[in-house]
Formats: structure tokens, C-alpha cells, sequence
């Protein structure tokens, strides 16, 4: 079974984290002891938890966060910090099951989800090196045309973007290898760590309660909800659960019919030395962000002490895959030679959780039980609109939350057993298709 392998696999990915190494974390929160009331039981300490807790503590509702490990621990404490508009599925799945008009209404929301960012961390003094600017770019010409059809498409959804192929590409990027490329300005980057950590404060100054190292084992339905710890429980009107694919690894019981519906995926960043500033303005113009269009992609961006962080590689396993750093290095020396001999300080990764569809899966487990996963890579944003969602459906005004709970899900194929070593063989097939170009 994946969960218990993915916590083994987790507590060693994350031990030579860039974003850990920067960051002065304060004193942890106790664990829960004991029984507590509250409005609001949120589980899970990342970024859709803490933003959930915000807004609703916001509203006057009280409040308490339940987090396994430590605030960020997860994927929100260890992503490559990219914070971009639109959806990993595209808008396919959204223009199929609920039209075109909301369809639009889900994208427009994924750039106010960007613009959420910028106004929290205003709102809140949060210091989390936040850069506006992102650089799609493409390796070969049949994924230039698909996109330039990106491009235009972008374009026509109201977010200016800057086209470039051929030698004009070196405007965004400095590197061999692109033939294609398109800029904007909307999307962009963060320390996802800081950020996390920003919003606890905020979350505990609005007077959220948290408490971490108390994983829910627990989860008892009905008018009151009662989430269990080893040491205490919650007893609440509503709850948010927010662990995505770590809630089934700390609490199997919990929600056991949302877990077939998400996958763990591990993904890996290098981090080097720093470089020279004026490098660092060569090799990425702009000091945007910067992703590739293959389906196993690289992204990579540059850290605001001038390293290089570069992301990439995936695993469908669950295990760390052998000779990490130096797969990674040699994937940053494909993109950019001349950082070959450059030193890699830091190496780690972590699991974010996909859906069959890439679309995000948020919904309702009865009346007042509500969940928010399937973010699929695209959560530095998106978890922080699903908060600020959940927290006005719980406040009655469900209209927004509602688009995204209308989405139909499937499971994953193979039950526990098969799903992953299922998807590990379909993905040998994308990365064929990728080399293929």
C-alpha cells in the first residue's frame, strides 16, 4: 500500500531542502491535548488549509488547523515556488462538463487566485521574495506550434503575452535548446516556505488555533464533527480537509472514498551555488519563472540569492529515484551548459497530488464536510482560491465553490494495489513521446 512507503519516502526527500536551509521557522506549535470546540476543524497545515483557516477566521468563525507534521511540511513548504494562471488539465474538462461560460468563470478565478497572492502578502507583511513574469517555452517544432496555440489562446482569455521563436527566443531565455517561446506578466514565483509560514502568522494573529505533530487518525460525521488525534480530539459544526495525497498516509480512515481519486506524485529541485547576478539576468531575462511544455517537464527559476532551481523528473512509485542529483544535474546541463560545472548545494522533493483529469477535485463529503485537492502541480495558486472558496461556502455563499464541485472525477485504475505501478508504465510511454518530440 502507497501510504506507508510514501512517508518513509517523504521524511528522506525533504532533509536537504534549499527552502528549509533559508528560512528561520519559529517555535513549533504544541500538539493537541485534550477536547476543543470551534466552528471550524481544518486538516492540513499547507497553503489551501492555512488560506481556508484565514478567510474563515476573517468571517468570525473560530477556528483550529490540525497539521500531521509542521506548517508547510508538505508540498506547499517544497514546490518550485511557480505560481501560474489556468489549470493543469487546460479547460478542456471545464468547457466539456460545465459549458462554456463556466468554463470562463473557472479560468478568470485562476487569475484572481494570482492576484490573491500579491494581496495577502501586502495585506499580511508576508517577506516571501515575490516576482512577477513567467516563460513558457517549447524543445522541438510540433510542441512550438502547440505552444503558440497556448499562446494565442492566452491571448484571447485576457493575459498579454509576447511571442518569440527562432534567435528572437533569447529575449526570455538564454539556452540551446528552445526553439519557442511566450512571456507574461500575470503569473510568477515565490519562496513557497516563507509564504507558508507568512500565512500561519496571519491565520494565528486572526485567531486561528493550530496545533501540529497531531495527525487526525479520526473522523467522525454527522451535525458535529469530531476529529480524532492521539491526544485529544475536535469537535466542530464544519470541517476542511486539506491534506491531499498525505491524508490517507496519516489518516486512513478519514475520507477513504476521496483517496482512489488522487495520486502521489514526487517531484525533485536542485538548488546550486549562487551565481553571479548578471548571469543569472542572462540566462533568464526578467528574472521569470520558467516551464517547459513537455508532458514530464522542467521548470526552474532562480532563487533571490542568485541560485539556480531547477525542477524536474517524476516518479509514479513512490521511491526516490537512484542517483537523483546527478540526474538532475545533467537535465539543468541539458538546458543550460555552461552551468554543468556549477556546484549543487541542495537536492530535495516531495508529492503532489494529481487527479485522472489534472482538474482540481474540491466537494462536499455531506453537508458539512468539505475537501480540497487534485491541485496536479498548479497549487502555488490555486490552493490559496480554494480557501477563500470553502471559507464563503461555509459562509452560505456557495456560487463560486460550486463551479469546481460540479467536476466529475473517476478513480485511478487498479485499485491500491495496481494504480501506481499502472501509471509508472503509462508514464514510460510520455517520456517516449516526449524524446520523440
Amino acid at each position: 500500500m502507497w501510504p506507508q512507503s510514501l512517508l518513509s519516502s517523504d521524511t528522506q526527500l525533504n532533509q536537504q531542502s534549499y527552502y528549509e536551509a533559508s528560512v528561520q521557522r519559529p517555535a513549533p506549535a504544541a500538539p493537541l491535548q485534550g477536547t476543543v470546540q470551534a466552528d471550524v476543524v481544518v486538516v492540513g497545515g499547507g497553503f489551501a488549509g492555512l488560506s481556508a483557516a484565514l478567510e474563515m477566521a476573517q468571517k468570525g468563525l473560530s477556528v483550529v488547523l490540525l497539521e500531521a507534521e509542521h506548517i508547510g511540511s508538505g508540498a506547499s513548504g517544497r514546490n518550485g515556488g511557480q505560481a501560474i494562471v489556468g489549470y493543469a488539465s487546460g479547460q478542456g474538462p471545464f468547457e466539456q462538463q460545465l459549458g462554456v461560460q463556466d468554463a470562463q468563470r473557472a479560468w478568470d478565478m485562476s487569475l484572481q487566485a494570482v492576484d490573491l497572492i500579491g494581496q495577502r502578502i501586502a495585506a499580511h507583511g508576508i517577506a516571501c521574495d515575490w516576482q512577477r513574469g513567467y516563460t513558457y517555452v517549447a524543445d522541438s517544432p510540433k510542441k512550438a506550434r502547440a505552444l503558440r496555440a497556448e499562446c494565442e489562446d492566452h491571448q484571447r482569455r485576457g493575459v498579454a503575452s509576447t511571442w518569440a521563436e527562432g534567435a528572437d527566443v533569447a529575449r526570455f531565455i538564454d539556452s540551446p535548446r528552445y526553439l519557442a517561446a511566450f512571456r507574461e506578466n500575470t503569473s510568477g514565483h515565490l519562496h513557497p516556505l516563507k509564504y507558508a509560514l507568512g500565512l500561519a502568522q496571519a491565520a494565528q494573529a486572526a485567531g486561528v488555533r493550530i496545533f501540529e505533530h497531531t495527525p487526525v487518525t479520526d473522523l467522525q460525521r454527522g451535525a458535529t464533527l469530531v476529529a480524532r488525534t492521539a491526544q485529544g480530539e475536535v469537535r466542530a459544526r464544519y470541517g476542511v480537509l486539506a491534506g491531499n495525497c498525505m491524508l490517507p498516509a496519516f489518516g486512513p480512515r478519514v475520507a477513504p472514498e476521496i483517496a482512489p481519486r488522487i495520486m502521489p506524485v514526487g517531484t525533485y529541485i536542485i538548488g546550486t551555488a549562487s551565481l553571479e547576478p548578471a548571469l543569472c539576468e542572462r540566462l533568464i531575462p526578467g528574472n521569470a519563472a520558467v516551464c517547459d511544455n513537455n508532458f514530464v517537464l522542467d521548470y526552474f527559476r532562480f532563487s533571490a540569492d542568485h541560485r539556480m532551481l531547477f525542477g524536474g523528473r517524476v516518479s509514479y512509485t513512490t521511491m526516490t529515484p537512484p542517483d537523483l542529483k546527478g540526474v538532475m544535474a545533467r537535465r539543468m546541463g541539458a538546458v543550460y551548459p555552461e552551468l554543468q560545472s556549477v556546484p549543487v548545494e541542495f537536492v530535495w522533493g516531495g508529492f503532489v497530488d494529481i487527479s485522472m483529469n489534472r482538474a482540481p477535485d474540491f466537494g462536499r463529503l455531506g453537508a458539512n464536510l468539505y475537501y480540497l485537492q487534485g491541485f496536479s502541480g498548479h497549487g502555488v495558486a490555486l490552493t490559496g482560491l480554494a480557501g477563500q472558496l470553502v471559507a464563503e461556502a461555509v459562509a452560505g455563499q456557495a456560487g463560486r465553490f460550486d463551479v469546481f464541485a460540479r467536476l466529475q472525477h473517476r478513480a485511478f485504475p487498479g485499485g491500491a494495489l495496481l494504480r501506481t505501478p499502472s501509471l509508472a508504465l503509462g508514464m514510460l510511454w510520455y517520456r517516449l513521446r516526449d524524446a520523440l518530440g
